[in-house]
C-alpha cells in the first residue's frame, strides 16, 4: 500500500507517496495557495495522479505545514473571550516584568490576542495543592454566556487558578457554557496544559481558542476534499513535538501544529542520521522564506516544553506551554529580498519574495532581487530544468533585478549576485552557530545535513565554513519535511506539575504519578494498539530556590540515581552542581511513541550501466568566487551516479526538485542508501579515503 505526505510551506505545498511494497516513491510540488493552503493540497495530489499515484491504493496520509502560525501571525483567528478566576482578568495583560534584552529600554509588551472587554471573571477558587477553597458560582458563569452571546464571540477559552492542580471547575464550567453556547469553541487550559504558570497558560488557552474554529474548518474540509479524491484512509497530522497525531486530535489541541512543518524535517533527518550511523546531527532546512536548523544528540531532538511566538529583541512575545522541537531559524531563504539599508550595506532578508510574485526569475511580477536570482545569474540554477522543467526561469530578469543593487554598489552583476549569496550564508552559519558552539557543542563532531530546495546549493559552503564531518543531501531534499513526516511515530507528551522534594520516600508517590500519566497515554491512543505503545519518564528538576528547571531522564527507580542525574544534567546545562543542596521536582513528563512502521530506506541496487560518464548531463559555466570568473562545471543527473564513486568538484548535482553545488575544493559520493555525502579535504583524509 502507499504512505502519502504533504507539507505546506511559505512557497511551495510538496507531496510525496512511498510504496510500502517496491519502495518506489512519487512525488510533486506546487506553488502554495495562501488564500486556502487545501487547494494546494489537492493541486499536489492531482499532479502526482499524472505522475502514476494510484489514490485508491493510498491506506496512510500526514499532513503538515503553516495554518495555525498563518493564523497567529497575520492575526486572522477568530473574536474570542477569556473566561477566569474573579481577580485574574488582567494576567494577560500584565504579562511578566523580564525584557528579552535586558538592556534595551524600548521594549514593549505585546497586545494580547483577547482584550480587555471579552475577558469575564467569575466566583471560584482552588489552592495551589487542588483543595477548592470557593465552589463555582454557576449563576457567574450565566451571565458570562450572556455577554458572549452580545459580543458575538466565535470561541471561549477558560483558565482558572490552579487547574492544573485540580481542573474539577473548569470541567464544570466548560460543561455549563457548551449547553449556553451551540456553535461556539470552549476549550479549558486543562484539556491542552496541567503545568503551572499562570501568565504561560492563559496564553496557551487563548491562542488555542483563538485558532480552533479555523482549524476545525480547515481539516474538516481537506478530509472531505480528500475523500472526493478517493483517498478513505486514518489521517494524520504533523505536530510541533516531532511525531503525529489524528486529525481529530489535533482539532483538540491546535497549538501542538504550531511547527508542524519544520519538525518533519527533524523527524527525517534523525532517521537518515541513524541509517547512515550518526546519531550526532546538525540539521538544516533552507526553504523559500526562511532557514531553520536543529540539533539532534543520541538520535533524539531536544524537545522544549515552552515556545516563544514572536519573540524579539524589542518584545518578549507570547509564550505557550506546547512541546515543540528545539528549532532556530533566520529570515534568509530562496525568496529572501537583497536590499540596501541606508547607509548602503547590503542586507538579505528577512523580507521575502514568497511565491506570489515570488523572485523575478519567476516571471510572476516580481522586480526585486532574491538569493534565487543570485543562484540563477551565477549560473548554478538551470533555467530550463528548474522545478522539474516545470517552471522555466527568466536569466535577463533575474538580472535585471540584481543589477537594482550592483550598480549603486559599483559591482558587476556576478559579484552582486556572489555578494547576496554570501551575505545568506552569514546568516545562516550564524544560526548553526548559535545551536552548536554557544550551547557547547563542537560542530566537528557533527554531521550537517541540509534539505529543502534552496538548502543543496548552500550546502557544501556552509559545511565548509563550519567544519563538520560531512555534509549529506538526503534523498528528495526539496520536500524532505513532507519525507520526515513519513519516518514520524504517532506521539503524546503528558506533563503535569508537581512539587515534590527528591527522597526515597517520594519515589513510591512520584511512580504512582507516573503510572497515572500512562493511563492518560492509553486512553490518548485508545483503538491504536497501545501494546505496542513505548514510555520514556522524565523529571523537570532545580535546587530549592532557583525559578526555572532542568529537564531529566529517569533512568533508575531511587532517589540516589535520580539525584547522580539531575546533578550531571544541571552541570552540563550550567557547568555547575549543588550537590549538597535540596533537589525538587516541579513537573513530570511522559513521553509516549507508538511503534509503528515508518518509511523505509532500502539499499539500492547499484545499476552497472550507472557510470559517471551515463550521469553526466552536461557541462555549464558556473561563476565561482575562488575564481572569480566562471568556470566550466560537469552537470550530473543524481539518480544515475554509480554508487561509492568519489567525484571531485565543482560540480552539479541535479534532480527534480533541486539542485546540490559542490565547489572545487570539496568531493561528493552517491551511498548505498540514495543519500549523498559531500567531503571536504580535511573529512576525507580523516575518513581514510584521500584527497579527491
Amino acid at each position: 500500500m502507499i504512505r502519502l505526505a504533504t507539507d505546506v510551506g511559505g512557497t511551495f505545498t510538496d507531496l510525496i507517496a512511498y510504496d510500502d511494497t517496491s519502495g518506489s516513491v512519487v512525488f510533486s510540488k506546487s506553488l502554495t495557495t495562501v488564500d486556502d493552503q487545501s487547494v494546494g493540497v489537492l493541486d499536489t495530489i492531482t499532479m502526482a495522479e499524472r505522475s502514476g499515484l494510484s489514490v485508491d491504493r493510498i491506506d496512510f496520509f500526514v499532513h503538515g505545514g503553516t495554518t495555525v502560525i498563518n493564523a497567529i501571525t497575520e492575526r486572522k483567528g477568530v473574536k474570542t473571550a477569556l473566561v477566569t478566576t474573579a481577580g485574574f482578568r488582567d494576567v494577560l495583560e500584565i504579562g511578566r516584568g523580564n525584557r528579552p534584552d535586558l538592556y534595551n529600554l524600548r521594549t514593549r509588551t505585546p497586545a494580547p490576542f483577547v482584550p480587555r472587554h471579552l475577558r469575564f471573571e467569575v466566583r471560584e477558587r482552588m489552592s495551589a495543592s487542588g483543595e477548592v477553597l470557593h465552589t463555582l458560582d454557576q449563576e457567574d458563569v450565566a451571565r458570562c454566556a450572556r455577554q458572549c452571546c452580545e459580543q458575538q464571540v466565535a470561541a471561549v477559552a477558560i483558565i482558572f487558578l490552579h487547574s492544573y492542580a485540580n481542573p474539577a471547575h473548569e470541567k464544570q464550567c466548560a460543561e455549563l457554557l457548551r449547553k449556553e453556547l451551540r456553535g461556539i469553541s470552549v476549550c479549558a487550559s486543562h484539556e491542552i496544559s496541567r503545568q503551572w504558570r499562570e501568565y504561560e497558560r492563559s496564553n496557551t488557552i487563548a491562542l488555542n481558542a483563538y485558532v480552533q474554529p479555523i482549524i476545525r474548518n480547515y481539516f474538516d474540509n481537506l478530509d472531505t476534499a480528500l475523500q472526493r479524491k478517493g483517498i478513505n484512509c486514518p489521517t494524520y497530522a504533523m505536530q510541533s513535538n516531532g511525531g503525529i497525531a489524528s486529525f481529530e486530535q489535533v482539532v483538540t489541541a491546535p497549538l501542538t501544529l504550531v511547527e508542524s512543518g519544520p519538525s518533519g524535517g527533524v523527524a527525517g533527518a534523525a532517521r537518515i542520521g541513524s541509517e547512515i550511523g550518526e546519531t550526532d546531527v546538525l540539521y538544516l532546512d533552507v526553504g523559500g522564506t526562511t532557514a531553520k536548523c536543529s540539533l539532534i544528540k543520541a538520535g533524539q531532538p531536544k524537545v522544549n516544553a515552552e515556545y516563544r511566538l514572536e519573540k524579539t529583541r524589542s518584545s518578549p512575545g507570547y509564550t505557550i506551554q506546547v512541546p515543540v522541537v528545539d528549532i532556530v531559524e533566520v529570515g534568509a531563504g530562496g525568496g529572501s529580498i537583497a536590499w540596501l539599508d541606508p547607509s548602503g550595506r547590503l542586507r538579505v532578508g528577512p523580507q521575502s519574495a514568497g511565491s506570489s510574485p515570488g523572485p523575478a526569475c519567476y516571471g510572476r511580477g516580481g522586480s526585486a532581487p532574491t538569493v534565487t536570482d543570485a543562484k540563477l545569474a551565477l549560473g548554478i540554477l538551470d533555467p530550463l530544468t528548474f522545478a522539474d522543467g516545470r517552471m522555466p526561469l527568466d536569466v535577463d530578469r533575474a538580472r535585471a533585478a540584481i543589477a537594482r543593487i550592483s550598480l549603486p554598489m559599483k559591482l558587476s552583476v556576478e559579484q552582486a549576485a556572489l555578494a547576496i549569496v554570501k551575505v545568506a550564508e552569514e546568516s545562516m552559519t550564524n544560526v548553526l552557530k548559535l545551536i552548536t558552539i554557544q550551547r557547547g557543542h563542537d560542530p566537528r563532531d557533527l554531521v550537517l545535513i541540509v534539505s529543502g530546495g534552496a538548502g543543496p546549493l548552500l550546502a557544501a559552503s556552509l559545511g565548509r565554513e563550519l567544519n563538520v564531518k560531512r555534509t549529506v543531501i538526503p534523498t528528495h531534499p526539496g520536500i524532505f519535511s513532507a519525507w520526515g513526516m513519513l519516518a514520524a511515530r504517532p506521539r503524546a507528551d503528558i506533563r503535569r506539575t508537581v512539587l515534590k522534594t527528591v527522597s526515597e520516600q517520594e519515589m513510591d508517590s512520584i511512580a504512582q504519578l507516573f503510572a497515572e500519566l500512562e493511563q492518560e497515554a492509553i486512553a490518548y491512543f485508545a483503538g491504536t494498539g497501545t501494546a505496542r505503545l513505548k514510555f520514556h519518564r522524565y523529571a523537570e528538576m532545580r535546587y530549592h530556590g532557583q525559578e526555572h528547571s532542568v529537564s531529566v531522564a529517569i533512568s533508575g527507580g531511587s532517589a540516589e540515581e535520580l539525584l547522580s542525574d539531575f546533578h550531571a544534567t544541571h552541570r552540563k546545562a550550567f557547568s555547575f552542581a549543588l550537590t549538597s543542596a535540596t533537589a525538587e521536582i516541579t513537573t513530570l513528563h511522559l513521553q509516549t511513541e507508538m511503534l509503528s512502521e515508518v518509511i523505509g530506506l532500502p539499499n539500492i541496487q547499484g545499476d552497472p550501466q550507472n557510470t559517471l560518464d551515463s550521469a553526466l548531463k552536461a557541462q555549464r559555466s558556473v561563476f565561482l568566487a575562488r575564481e572569480n570568473g566562471w568556470v566550466a562545471c560537469n552537470v550530473y543527473d543524481r539518480n544515475l551516479l554509480p554508487i561509492g564513486s568519489l567525484i571531485p568538484g565543482p560540480a552539479l548535482v541535479e534532480e527534480a526538485t533541486t539542485t546540490t553545488f559542490v565547489p572545487s575544493d570539496q568531493a561528493f559520493t552517491r551511498d548505498e542508501t540514495g543519500q549523498l555525502i559531500i567531503w571536504g579535504h580535511t573529512s576525507m583524509t580523516d575518513s581514510g579515503r584521500g584527497a579527491a
